[in-house]
């Protein structure tokens, strides 16, 4: 293949664990396989903005493999069909015309649900792109698993197996908040893994009432101690999401976040024991992958370069039945995967006595539904 094949990469949205083995998994393949030359945007769609970019030879995407964030730079603020450094307008056109000028044959964009979206609609104006899944929320469609989710319930598994070594000889409920947005997977994951007492989702509003009634039950049987695992996303039956901010200038301006506090003050006035709560925040976004989000990263990067070469394009990388295959970005754009409640974990997590909260789900396990799921 000839040498003038120029390809950007931009990494668009939060940061994530697994992002610099992509890059160097893209152009690696793209230089040694397709002899290709490489071009770095820096800091999202912002990069193709203000036309900041980079040539990245093949000792620059070398020894990045084991880095947390992005080599490249992020933002989760630079939505070019809304931008609001210029006060909101579209300036999609602009980007067409500067990858133009830059040279670009096409672009690999990597980020979650609104990265795509964008790389979806930047397709739909002629740019050949194709798009790679990340997300530590794991709450992209089309595709079973995002790189960046396994290295984050890692995290917060270690997190809830620490807090309940202090809940036990404090006699406490200890509360962990992970992060998710408005799907429960890391707190299902993690809280599964870390022997969570309740684990509380989005999918699944809570009963205050019946979150009381299993911390009662642990203190009357001689277990003076309980583990909450709650997504930030969650919210009690009949209650609101809770927001610690709103970000006028960003294209998704509400933070979750708060909800543990919320619930509690909901259980400090119904239970003997005392009750401590601990937000983990970025600190499941940070710091090196796991070797599972390194080769799957990996394996996304080679597969998303094939892609290019083969003209791919208007796609993203997917995995189904632990296959890699290619799926329409109007598959993805605008939409998530939420957890469902039928899935194997659920029921394992319920057939092991954990409570989601809802006395419904505790009457699933008793009729069965839920041993049938695992099966």
């Amino acid at each position: 293949m000839s040498r003038n094949l120029r390809v950007g990469i931009l990494t668009g949205g939060g940061d994530c664990p697994g992002l610099n083995a992509v890059i160097r998994a893209v152009g690696k393949s793209l230089i040694l396989r397709h002899n290709a030359q490489v071009i770095g945007i820096e800091n999202g769609f912002e990069g193709l903005i203000k036309r900041n970019v980079r040539s990245l030879d093949y000792q620059d995407v070398s020894g990045i493999l084991t880095l947390g964030g992005t080599v490249l730079g992020t933002s989760n603020k630079c939505d070019p069909f809304n931008y609001h450094a210029s006060g909101g307008a579209d300036v999609s056109a602009e980007v067409v015309h500067n990858c133009k000028n830059i040279g670009l044959d096409a672009i690999v964009a990597i980020g979650g649900d609104g990265t795509l979206t964008i790389a979806h609609q930047l397709a739909m104006k002629g740019l050949n792109v194709v798009g790679v899944p990340k997300t530590i929320d794991n709450d992209l469609v089309a595709t079973e698993r995002t790189f960046g989710f396994d290295t984050a319930v890692s995290i917060a598994t270690e997190a809830i197996d620490r807090l309940q070594t202090t809940a036990q000889s404090h006699q406490r409920v200890m509360i962990i908040e992970t992060m998710g947005r408005y799907a429960g997977w890391i707190a299902l994951y993690a809280g599964t893994a870390g022997g969570a007492d309740i684990i509380l989702i989005p999918e699944v509003p809570y009963d205050v009432d019946e979150v009381i009634r299993v911390c009662r039950e642990r203190e009357r049987s001689g277990q003076h101690f309980t583990i909450i695992c709650i997504a930030e996303g969650a919210c009690a039956l009949g209650g609101q999401r809770v927001a610690k901010a709103h970000v006028a200038d960003s294209p998704d301006p509400i933070r979750l976040g708060g909800i543990a506090n919320y619930l509690a003050a909901d259980l400090r006035t119904e239970l003997r024991s005392e009750i401590r709560t601990s937000v983990l925040g970025h600190i499941q976004r940070g710091g090196t992958p796991t070797a599972y989000d390194r080769n799957l990263a990996t394996a996304f990067g080679a597969f998303a370069a094939a892609m290019v070469a083969r003209g791919d394009f208007g796609k993203m990388v997917s995995l189904q039945n632990n296959t890699l295959n290619s799926v329409s970005l109007t598959e993805v754009a605008g939409k998530n995967r939420l957890v469902p409640l039928d899935s194997t974990m659920v029921a394992a997590a319920l057939a092991v006595g954990t409570s989601f909260g809802s006395a419904d789900m505790r009457a699933d396990i008793t009729d069965g539904v839920s041993a049938a799921a695992i099966t």
